[in-house]
């Protein structure tokens, strides 16, 4: 276990350094701090970041290495208030985006979404879907606040505007649908950036902006403000507890768990637990090593298939927050039953020893195989055991490599690979009660529509007879 911890920790350390070192210096010698810089001024300090998706893009593309898949998204604590952070990252490809890019940013909103948690925007760019999840923070109000410390081009320009409030770097930042060669090329006018749609325009002619921050450590001391002035009865503060050291070193516990990824701990039937959970409103959380439902005569004949359907609608009807943490094995219809990435999990968090596949490797190496052989057979044609060897081994190696952590957690919206012994993470969990919001504002509805419509009955014109008040059509509704 150490050793595939160690192998975590060296593959972190490469996304932590961000983009090339060519790219890295010459963000820097812009007098601009690089994004996790920008993260750590913007947090409380001393207080834990949840990063989420670190893994994001890795080996996902041939040629290009794409850390963190070019954003870094997370929760934090800003004056004392749980805020989901999603920060560009300039020195990958200067700030490209890639599909993963996209998903990954979407994953944060999705996310900031169920858990009600103010956001952050930081030197964000543009994509389609994103402008659509601000207008729904906006409705349920969830507090949006952008920075823009760099280039807001095209889309890029919508979500600082889509924002709450908004503050930009002067000299730095800048907002336009269009930069001066785009407008050179359409309408023939030559204009500079800054009077195109730099950060003394915005603040002082178009009123896109609401703050003008000299540098970037300025910009984010004004969005620690601007969140605790908008978020004030939000603010949460940790218990303090009196925490014992534990009893054993936590390293020996390693081999304790999860130590073998083809056998599953007993558990009992969950389906029933579950639906109890949701009555009582107690949010649910699921510890996964499974390795499917049971197979053979006696399972069939216990009725596996019915009982492991009442698990899944169980898990799908489930309408309390649910979180997944995969300690182990992650096969076939337990993933299902277990509230996997198609359940709908708060968040999902993996172990770096962890395998996700429909069926195990070995299992579906033998499955192959032998429809390999029968091929062969009903061909009549000779095979060498040697050859059926290797492209069982072939198989094995497949389902290895993609159902390992590191695949996984690759592609958003995915999984979290976390340590075993990582930090302790506290998050507000707020369930959003549609059905009860919908209500509530019906009963408000009549109790403001009910006195109109008395009042429209007191002050309407007397009628010489019924005639003329089946005639009259400015009351139809009292006909």
């Amino acid at each position: 276990m150490d050793k595939i911890v160690n192998e975590l920790n060296k593959k972190v350390n490469i996304v932590l350094k961000g983009g090339s070192q060519k790219a890295v210096e010459r963000h820097i010698k812009k007098g601009k701090l690089l994004p996790r810089q920008r993260i750590d001024a913007l947090l409380d300090e001393g207080s834990p970041f949840l990063e989420l998706s670190q893994m994001a893009g890795y080996e996902m593309y041939d040629k290009d290495h794409v850390p963190a898949g070019g954003i870094i998204t997370g929760i934090g604590k800003v004056n004392g208030i749980d805020v989901m952070i999603s920060c560009n990252d300039p020195t990958v490809k200067a700030g490209t985006y890639y599909p993963i890019t996209v998903k990954k940013g979407l994953r944060a909103q999705t996310i900031a979404w169920e858990n009600r948690l103010p956001t952050i925007y930081l030197d964000q760019e543009h994509f389609g879907r994103f402008f659509y999840n601000q207008a729904r923070f906006s409705a349920e109000n969830i507090p949006q606040v952008a920075v823009v410390l760099g280039s807001c081009t095209a889309g890029g320009a919508y979500i600082p505007a889509m924002s709450d409030e908004c503050v930009i770097v002067k000299n730095q930042g800048s907002i336009f649908l269009a930069g001066p060669p785009l407008v050179k090329a359409a309408i023939g006018e030559t204009v500079s950036m800054e009077d195109l749609g730099g950060g003394e325009m915005h603040s002082r002619v178009s009123g896109v902006v609401d703050y003008l921050a000299n540098n970037d450590e300025h910009a984010l001391y004004l969005a620690r403000r601007i969140m605790k002035n908008k978020c004030l009865s939000r603010q949460t503060v940790d218990p303090v507890q009196n925490v014992k050291d534990p009893l054993y070193d936590v390293l020996d516990t390693y081999g304790l768990v999860g130590n073998c990824l083809y056998n599953s701990f007993d558990v009992r039937e969950g389906a029933h637990f579950i639906q109890l959970c949701c009555k009582e409103n107690i949010p649910l959380l699921f510890l996964q090593n499974i390795t499917g439902f049971m197979v053979g005569k006696d399972a069939e004949q216990g009725g596996i298939a019915k009982n492991g359907a009442k698990l899944v609608t169980a898990v799908s009807c489930a309408n309390v927050p649910k979180i997944t943490v995969i300690i182990g094995g992650s096969f076939g219809a337990g993933n299902y039953g277990m509230c996997g990435r198609a359940y709908s999990p708060r968040f999902l968090f993996i172990w770096p020893n962890s395998l996700i596949s429909v069926m195990g490797g070995e299992q579906a190496a033998n499955v192959l195989t032998e429809i390999k052989k029968a091929q062969f057979n009903r061909e009549k044609k000779e095979y060498d055991s040697k050859d059926l060897q290797n492209y069982r081994q072939t198989i094995i190696e497949k389902y290895k490599k993609e159902g390992s952590c590191y695949f996984s957690s690759a592609q958003p919206p995915s999984y979290d690979e976390i340590d075993k012994i990582g930090k302790p993470v506290k998050s507000k969990i707020k369930k959003i009660d549609h059905k009860k919001r919908n209500r509530i504002l019906a009963s408000l509805a009549w109790i403001f529509l009910f006195p109109l419509m008395c009042f429209c009955w007191m002050i309407r014109e007397p009628h010489a007879d019924q005639e003329d008040l089946r005639q009259d059509d400015c009351y139809p509704c009292f006909n």
